[in-house]
């Protein structure tokens, strides 16, 4: 295949695909355009022209025997095609690594470890190195361990593990969005998301602590990150008579369905209470009101990731690094000032 090739299928022009493939920064090309470009890409296993100096001239550079490979596990979600954070951070991670002569062979979750055939196929592909999105447990840290000698962690939890870390510090972003809160003259603030070694939950725990706010059990609720456990979490609370004036929620895709539980109740966001949460997924900004959320680098993240991985397996560094990406918190029409609303501070 060739970029001509992947061009006329696309229907664009091969300085498009060119710019697509090679991740020009200053590209303006549309998000449904390059995700055309690299499902052409990915299927008929095109070789970028400056990786096929390392091949044979007489290889079949379409084989993709002849590339170097690596694999993605999920740490914390059964399918992480499904969850916008971890499966944005692997294709960024697929997409970085092709453009350096490497596929990603295939995904699994920690969820399968211990199928048989997800043993064996571990066993039997010559994988060159992984990439680990999510925090681990000290199970997966062992299994890990004995089945592959070159490993990436990137997420938003510190990893208690000697393996190079790129990261988005989560405690840091949830003490900034309820310190926010608390600035805003909140202070009754509940917690929707996991609480049990969640350093997103540590961080609103400080932030309520420095600022002299009890933490309070009525306040909170653990589940499962998702749309319907959300939804169901907020239901809970609101149902046995929750006072909180705003909500924080651990990512996006729980806010979605904790507004809805607002919105079911006769609540007014932000007039009655304000919602907030991280991710900045692409339907945060269209919501009815639009979310304030932190916005993680997650494109970044994961090309650091995969340049981070394929140094290590090329022997460019020994030494384990830990790299620490910025974040913003993008305000929208989601939170407002306690004081400005209800005319006088919680006490």
């Amino acid at each position: 295949m060739t970029l001509k090739e992947i061009a006329v299928e696309a229907g664009v022009s091969i300085s498009t695909v060119s710019r697509v493939i090679n991740q020009n920064t200053n590209s303006t090309v549309s998000k449904e355009v390059r995700d055309r470009i690299w499902e052409i890409a990915k299927r008929t296993h095109y070789v970028p022209k400056h990786s096929k100096k390392h091949i044979s001239k007489s290889s079949d550079l379409s084989s993709t025997e002849q590339l170097h490979s690596i694999a993605c596990l999920f740490a914390r979600v059964p399918d992480g095609a499904s969850d916008y954070f971890f499966s944005t951070l692997a294709k960024s991670i697929e997409q970085e690594a092709f453009r350096h002569n490497y596929i990603l062979r295939y995904t699994f979750s920690a969820f399968d470890i211990d199928d048989p055939l997800t043993l064996q196929l571990i066993a039997t592909n010559n994988i060159d190195g992984i990439a680990v999105l999510g925090r681990c447990d000290k199970e997966l840290l062992k299994f890990l361990k004995e089945h592959f000698q070159y490993v990436v962690y990137s997420g938003l939890n510190n990893l208690n593990a000697k393996y190079d870390q790129i990261i988005c510090d989560g405690e840091q972003i949830s003490y900034d969005i309820t310190t926010r809160f608390i600035e805003q003259g909140h202070t009754k603030i509940a917690y929707i998301g996991e609480t049990q070694n969640e350093n997103r939950y540590t961080g609103y725990c400080s932030a309520l602590a420095d600022a002299g706010i009890s933490v309070d059990s009525k306040h909170i609720i653990s589940i499962i990150h998702s749309t319907e456990e959300g939804y169901k979490a907020v239901n809970q609370l609101l149902d046995n008579d929750c006072d909180a004036t705003a909500f924080f929620c651990a990512d996006d895709i729980t806010a979605i369905g904790a507004m809805k539980a607002i919105k079911e109740h006769g609540l007014r966001i932000p007039e009655d209470v304000s919602v907030a949460s991280i991710d900045d997924i692409d339907t945060a900004q269209y919501l009815t009101p639009s979310l304030t959320t932190a916005h993680i680098p997650l494109d970044e993240m994961g090309k650091m990731a995969a340049k981070i991985l394929i140094d290590r397996i090329e022997g460019g560094h020994e030494k384990h690094l830990k790299i620490l990406f910025p974040y913003d918190i993008i305000e929208r029409k989601s939170t407002a000032s306690f004081r400005k609303i209800h005319g006088n501070p919680q006490k």
